[in-house]
């Protein structure tokens, strides 16, 4: 965060300061989890369902905090609010009015987000100073927060956006417009909150509505409801994809490990690339990733090189790993829906040739009434592509394995134990193991799978 004084904070966020002169100043980072303000930091207080922020504040102005931003008087220098997250809105669009010169890259899909913000993010740090912080920061709290990190220094900024219905892009946006917007893909991530896929699409392209005319609009020209989305923007569009695009690849190719080389075309250019993450799926979120890098002025040959040592940052997505026993690993438990998961059990399906593979799906929440056909979607595929042994986490995800009946090996665990238990008697060496649900459902999997790598 930019320095600011406790009177600044005040009138941006129509707060009043307490127990401290107007002049103190806020010279480190604003934290809203205690345990991570630093000195000179500034500690936002939120009223928790199990534990009030507030109650932490002596704590860490103790340890050498500014002070906080909360709704209560707790007897420690504050800045007063009525909302903190309408505060860290307005905090986060001021902080932005200061940073002139800062290019804001804002980018949303149903799925892939937070991978691709990674690639965009270590891609535009070889221009300059960049912040794209690893993890899911894209909802009303992450968002701002995001901004919020960015300081003079900052060249560029890379904003992940969350929604779960109509408005919320809007809302986003309004706080931080993008100079670059990239729209990854429509799916049925979230479909029981926006209704349809039609639905989805209209709330994510918000994003690319938001543009300036002087702006891109990156779009995934294979995805028909995202290159729809070109009519909806004055920003000038560019498009990606593998067959008509201005960003393409072709000759795709996958190696033993799931790894895609391919050539980039991109301005009457091309050059070989070969990723070093695994996923079919990966090419299309490095295309996005190489457009918006290629139009921050990155040469095409340093692109080309670029991407073959972009990597995973954010933990629990596609991470892959080998354990000492020759079991390889692909833990993509951090969240779910459909389309993800087809995209995780291709990638086992290549990387498990001439290999056992086992997938441990869990239940995808948030699907409505395509609940029960989108579990049922993700056995077929798994049956079609000759998954050996499928193991369903949870009463819920059954549907994944009626969907699958042609499965060769299908387990029903209770829960996560169950599935653990599974596993621990029958783990072969050279088994692909794959880690898939929606949030926390299959992370004791994966953890324990890791933990036996650590041994």
């Amino acid at each position: 965060m930019i320095p600011m004084t406790f009177g600044e904070i005040a009138t941006v966020t129509g707060g009043r300061v307490v127990n401290a002169a107007p002049e103190v100043t806020v010279t480190g980072g604003l934290e809203y989890d205690s345990r991570k303000v630093g000195p000179g930091g500034l500690f936002v207080a939120f009223e928790g369902e199990k534990a009030d922020g507030h109650a932490y504040a002596a704590g860490v102005v103790a340890a050498g905090a500014a002070g906080i931003l909360g709704t209560k008087d707790v007897g420690v220098p504050s800045v007063i609010v009525e909302d903190q997250l309408a505060a860290l809105a307005a905090l986060a669009r001021e902080v932005l009015t200061r940073l002139g010169k800062l290019t804001v890259v804002g980018l949303t899909g149903s799925s892939g987000k937070t991978t691709t913000k990674d690639y965009i993010g270590q891609l535009l740090a070889r221009l300059g100073p960049t912040v794209a912080p690893a993890g899911s920061l894209n909802n009303e709290l992450g968002f701002p927060y995001t901004v919020l990190q960015a300081t003079h220094e900052t060249r560029f900024l890379v904003l992940e956006m969350g929604a779960r219905g109509v408005g919320h892009i809007r809302y986003l946006t309004g706080i931080a417009r993008p100079r670059i917007g990239v729209v990854l893909n429509v799916g049925a991530a979230h479909i029981g909150e926006f209704g349809s896929v039609e639905g989805t699409a209209l709330a994510k392209g918000e994003l690319v509505e938001a543009l300036p005319a002087d702006g891109v609009a990156v779009l995934n020209a294979d995805d028909p409801l995202v290159a729809a989305m070109a009519s909806r923007t004055s920003a000038r569009v560019v498009r990606t994809g593998e067959h008509d695009a201005d960003v393409r690849a072709t000759d795709v190719r996958l190696d033993a490990s799931g790894r895609a080389s391919f050539v980039l075309h991109a301005g009457g250019r091309s050059g070989p690339v070969r990723l070093a993450v695994a996923g079919r799926h990966q090419v299309a979120n490095t295309l996005a990733a190489a457009a918006v890098a290629l139009h921050a002025g990155m040469d095409l040959d340093e692109l080309t090189a670029a991407l073959g040592e972009v990597g995973i940052v954010s933990g629990r997505r596609m991470d892959v790993f080998d354990r000492p026993d020759g079991v390889t690993v692909i833990d993509d438990s951090y969240n779910a829906n459909p389309s993800s998961t087809a995209a995780a059990i291709r990638a086992l399906a290549a990387m498990g040739e001439g290999r056992r593979t086992t997938a441990v799906l869990g239940y995808m929440a948030e699907l409505g009434e395509y609940e029960i056909s989108g579990h049922a979607e993700v056995g077929r595929l798994a049956a079609e592509l000759g998954i050996d042994r499928v193991i369903a986490v949870g009463e819920d995800a059954r549907p994944i394995l009626d969907g699958g009946s042609a499965i060769a090996e299908a387990h029903l665990a209770a829960d996560q134990a169950a599935a653990i238990d599974i596993l621990r008697q029958d783990l072969r060496a050279d088994d692909v193991v794959l880690v898939k649900g929606s949030r926390y459902r299959t992370w004791d999997v994966a953890d324990w799978l890791r933990r036996l790598e650590e041994v």
